[in-house]
């Protein structure tokens, strides 16, 4: 069987805010149809890596390489990333689902789903149309198409989100905390969503604190602490044999 290819290497990412260290030296590889969990307390450090990832926080250091292409990296006269213009086609094909949706309220379903296509990889209207129209199908969304975000239910919102998201045609998906805004009632229909693009092959980050769905759709779990990696494994070793005692203390307490 053939090696699968690298879509993301991370090597010794910081991140400072002012004075406060928030990453402290990333090291992260996904490969093409991996999908990766991201786990560990609140203010460890999970979301600001996502942010770093795609650049909607500029790293203090280390180096990303996505597709192959060095976007950013340490050298002799300090830290550099390429220009704005490739960052941003770059960040295209690594769109990112939020918390909170991150939806225009004053756009419709589809108005919010043929944006990414039309305004950044400035396809024609008609061709993105088609593809929103096939995205928000198979997210379970074809009789929304005219709704508004103010119409939707939470679960609904994400699934736009999610298929915003599809929309780009993207080699790697960010899910950051993607069900901690919905009501628990609505949090299943997001997760089937997201296990499904998981059973197309495609390449995932996922932050997350659901534990239970980590462990069945994970390929790999990369534990964060306090700006650090301390652990990556399957998701057997991860939650079945820990080997730190951080991470012992961490799956200790969501077991309780």
């Amino acid at each position: 069987m053939s090696e699968k290819a690298e879509v993301l290497a991370v090597r010794d990412l910081r991140k400072f805010f002012g004075h406060l260290e928030v990453l402290r030296g990333v090291d992260l590889t996904v490969k093409q149809g991996e999908v990766s969990f991201l786990i560990g307390p609140s203010g460890g450090g999970k979301s600001t890596v996502l942010r770093c990832i795609n650049f909607l926080e500029t790293p203090t250091g280390g180096e990303i390489t996505f597709g192959g292409q060095r976007l950013c990296y340490d050298d002799v006269g300090g830290f550099k990333r390429l220009p704005e213009r490739i960052i941003r086609e770059a960040r295209s094909q690594m769109p990112m689902v939020f918390q909170h949706f991150n939806l225009f309220a004053h756009k419709t379903v589809l108005e919010n789903v043929i944006e990414g296509p039309v305004i950044v990889q400035r396809k024609g209207k008609e061709e993105a149309i088609a593809g929103a129209r096939e995205v928000l199908k198979r997210v379970g969304l074809s009789d929304k198409l005219d709704s508004y975000p103010g119409q939707l239910s939470g679960g609904q919102k994400q699934r736009v989100a999610i298929a915003r998201a599809l929309a780009m045609q993207p080699r790697l998906i960010l899910f950051d905390e993607p069900t901690s805004s919905l009501d628990p009632e609505l949090v299943a229909g997001v997760l089937d969503t997201i296990r499904a693009l998981a059973e197309e092959d495609r390449t995932l980050i996922v932050v997350s604190h659901e534990m239970s769905f980590a462990r069945k759709l994970a390929d790999r779990v990369h534990f964060i602490d306090e700006g650090r990696i301390i652990e990556s494994g399957s998701p057997a070793r991860i939650f079945d044999a820990p080997e730190s005692a951080r991470l012992k203390a961490f799956i200790s307490s969501i077991l309780r």
